[in-house]
């Protein structure tokens, strides 16, 4: 996964509402049970309908001007073609779905808010949450030192890891040491973070000759065609987008399986993603709470498990957890 960095200026953003502009959700209310369909949207993840109670001491946490509102904005940083399946455009090819939107959606019914979701580029995501257009992002955004210095605050939610994707008949498990890919063929994504990380383990392997063969492709058809065809032995990827494929392809002649899992922030650092806000807007406590709550009840745990992300899962969400240093930002 690459960790981008924020332009300064403004830009224009498109927005989505269908194919453009803000969606406004169905109502929810403080009182009373609400239903949250998770991954309801979506042709590849099997959904699930999840009853969340608003909590009253958690609305009570929420910022006055928020709460007065009636709604969580939420920023989804996924023009112009989304990222499943994180996030993108669903199955009716008009409305935002995925793991991100969906513990959006999630967290807002906690805090008894009625969610708007709001797409954006992803440059664009992270002005309209300093300008407070958005009062919070949901979108794979990593906690990175830079980024608490450029004026945000972090809830955080899942692990941010990388992962490998194997033929499905290949036993092979990446154990989080990298001497066992010595012998492999693995691809990667060229001017990536996990390219960075793949290209370190090759010249440690050099170094006590061993080899490593590191290969590239143009896109991600050409890299699929050479694992199924046994020119590589494993892709080396983001994680998420490791678990939306192998769903994809359990029912072809080439199916695959995620075979590990390893820290996108690299081995001295676990790699954490946040619900992220302006600095010192008073919101991340409140959205670290309402997600605590959900672990805590089980709906975060069936989230995760609708899109085969149940190996991200942390014990707690934390405001302002370690990032990843200003030196690998």
């Amino acid at each position: 996964m690459r960790t981008r960095t924020i332009l300064p200026a403004l830009a224009a953003v498109a927005l989505l509402a269908g194919a453009c502009g803000g969606a406004t959700e169905a109502a929810t209310s403080p009182d009373g049970p609400q239903s949250v369909t998770v991954a309801g949207n979506t042709a590849d993840a099997k959904p699930v309908q999840l009853s969340v109670t608003a909590v009253p001491e958690l609305r009570a946490k929420v910022p006055k001007k928020i709460l007065d509102s009636g709604k969580l904005v939420i920023g989804v940083g996924a023009l112009p073609s989304g990222f499943p399946p994180l996030a993108y455009v669903g199955a009716d090819q008009r409305n935002l779905t995925g793991a991100e939107p969906d513990l959006g959606r999630l967290v807002a019914a906690v805090l008894g808010l009625t969610p708007e979701l709001q797409n954006a580029s992803w440059q664009n995501l992270f002005v309209r949450i300093q300008s407070g257009q958005f009062d919070a992002g949901f979108s794979n955004i990593t906690v990175t030192e830079q980024r608490k210095q450029q004026g945000f605050d972090f809830a955080s939610y899942r692990e941010d890891n990388l992962g490998f994707e194997v033929d499905k008949a290949d036993v092979w498990n990446f154990d989080g040491n990298y001497e066992s890919l010595a012998g492999k063929t693995v691809a990667v994504d060229s001017g990536t973070n996990q390219e960075k990380i793949l290209l370190e383990w090759q010249e440690k392997l050099k170094s006590e000759g061993k080899k490593l063969d590191v290969r590239t492709f143009g896109d991600k058809n050409s890299t699929y065609l050479a694992l199924s065809s046994h020119r590589i032995d494993a892709y080396f990827a983001p994680n998420p987008g490791i678990a939306y494929h192998a769903a994809q392809t359990a029912k072809t002649p080439n199916p695959t399986h995620g075979a590990g899992k390893y820290s996108g922030a690299g081995s001295s650092l676990q790699g954490l993603i946040a619900a992220t806000t302006k600095k010192d807007n008073g919101l991340a406590a409140a959205l670290a709470d309402a997600i605590n709550y959900l672990i805590a009840h089980g709906q975060y745990q069936k989230w995760l498990a609708a899109y085969g992300l149940g190996n991200e899962a942390v014990p707690a969400a934390q405001v302002n957890p370690p990032g990843l240093p200003v030196t690998n930002s």
